[in-house]
């Protein structure tokens, strides 16, 4: 079964709240005029109950016929006459008008307090208004039941209740239509943003919503939506740029490797000349296989698949182990290396492949963009609760404008070197995603020809028990050089 439209279902809801609004108010309106009317007829019969009890009061010692002698001919030019009725304290009749003879009162019990009692009746098919009060006059007591005709007012009311049933349905007409209006001008630019967003796609993600001005919740809706296809189209970009550099890192070597292979079977060749061309596919096998797991760890990175392995850890013996292999390097490499470690442990709560990794990074790039002789430093310390990690070196710095994006995937300083380095402008990208998951910072200084300072910048924590084993401390003090 199809639903409703919110404007459709809008309408209906005013439709129905207008309805029950016009129920009470008519019914209420109702009952309030009925009471007026009420309230006026009792006043009359109050009046004519006063003048009566006067009446009676003058005459209290006057026989029953008498009395009734003169009330018939007191009365007999009031209408009021036609339905009056009065009994003596034992309940028998001392008089009756000539409608009650017709159709007489049945006897009602009065306040004996003379409080009067006001009822409806109905006689002849007619209608009447009636007051029972108990009257005093000397020392006998009267129930007198005095009736006002009530033909005109129940009229009013018929005309009235007349009105209310006839004009109801035109009003409930007419509320439907401006309902209807209202929710459909209401719901005008749900639909403006519902066709605009229709049109929008992977190829048109620059496209915005209309920008409402209404100062309500759809212009906050609108501005929200915008907001979200700004990310969207964020995200895509990254996505689309990713993947079209990954497809060229990933062709270069792939294509290094056919081309090897084919001119390596093109003709004979003796061993040497084989062992060369596979020495290169080699070297391209090891380049395309350490992209791909740099990749696989950026797409694990973005779907959130990647999980910490969070342990206590000594920072300073993490890096005295990186900093032992990079020693080895540097010498080869005829490059100075020098470590600033200090004696005490710097404690830390971390994973300790994924840091070791970032320090690796580091190191990395400092040792391929150093030339001879250069100088790399690592070292590290505690700032204000916060260990800092930093590498140093002597190469050619960082220009100002390159310093900005050198974070971004695939983004390379010096193109065609990187290319003979091996490096594919995902390192500082890897290292900065391990970085923000450990909730540290990763920063760069850099000056043209006077090298570069990476730091690294992470929580520290306080170690129940946070010295580490003699053995794995250098007894020698906070500086190390190796050449």
């Amino acid at each position: 079964m199809k639903r409703l439209s919110i404007g459709s279902r809008l309408t209906l809801w005013y439709l129905a709240i207008f309805l029950l609004a016009e129920l009470i108010f008519g019914v209420g309106m109702w009952f309030i005029l009925r009471q007026n009317v009420y309230d006026i007829a009792d006043q009359v019969l109050k009046d004519q109950a006063s003048d009566l009890e006067r009446f009676l009061q003058a005459r209290q010692d006057v026989s029953t016929p008498e009395l009734e002698a003169e009330l018939s001919e007191d009365y007999k030019i009031e209408s009021s006459e036609d339905y009056l009725q009065i009994s003596d304290a034992d309940g028998d009749s001392i008089y009756r008008s000539r409608f009650l003879e017709d159709y007489p009162l049945p006897p009602v019990p009065v306040d004996p307090q003379g409080k009067p009692r006001y009822e409806n009746r109905k006689l002849g098919h007619r209608s009447f208004r009636f007051i029972s009060k108990r009257m005093l006059a000397g020392k006998r007591v009267y129930t007198v039941q005095l009736g006002h005709p009530m033909h005109e007012e129940i009229e009013t009311l018929d005309d009235f209740r007349k009105y209310l049933l006839g004009f109801a349905p035109i009003l409930l007409l007419g509320a439907s239509g401006v309902g209807y209006w209202l929710s459909h001008r209401a719901l005008a630019p749900v639909d403006a943003l519902a066709r605009t967003a229709r049109t929008i796609s992977g190829h048109n993600l620059s496209s915005r919503l209309e920008t409402l001005t209404t100062g309500d919740e759809l212009q906050r809706l609108s501005d929200t939506l915008n907001e979200m296809l700004a990310r969207i189209e964020s995200a895509f970009l990254r996505i689309t740029e990713f993947t079209a550099d990954a497809s060229h890192e990933l062709r270069t070597p792939i294509a290094l490797i056919h081309t090897e292979a084919e001119l390596a079977l093109r003709r004979s060749r003796d061993e040497s000349e084989y062992r060369d061309a596979l020495q290169h596919i080699l070297v391209e096998s090891d380049r395309t296989a350490k992209l791909i797991e740099e990749l696989l760890a950026l797409a694990r990175a973005d779907s959130g698949g990647e999980a910490l392995n969070i342990q206590s850890l000594d920072l300073v013996t993490l890096l005295r182990e990186s900093a032992s292999k990079w020693a080895q390097v540097a010498s080869l490499r005829n490059l100075q290396f020098e470590d600033r470690l200090p004696a005490a442990p710097l404690p830390l709560m971390a994973d300790g492949s994924a840091l070791r990794r970032v320090i690796d990074i580091l190191l990395d790039n400092a040792f391929k963009y150093t030339p001879v002789p250069g100088k790399v430093t690592l070292s590290a310390e505690e700032i204000n609760g916060r260990v800092v990690v930093s590498v140093q070196d002597t190469g050619g710095g960082i220009a100002p404008e390159d310093q900005a994006r050198i974070f971004e995937r695939f983004y390379r300083v010096d193109k065609a070197r990187s290319r003979e380095l091996g490096g594919a402008g995902l390192g500082l990208a890897i290292a900065q995603w391990i970085v923000h998951l450990h909730k540290g910072s990763i920063t760069v200084k850099s000056e043209l020809g006077r090298g570069s300072l990476f730091q690294v910048n992470l929580p520290a924590v306080v170690l129940v028990s946070a010295a580490a084993p003699p053995s794995k401390l250098n007894p020698g003090g906070e500086k190390r050089s190796s050449h």
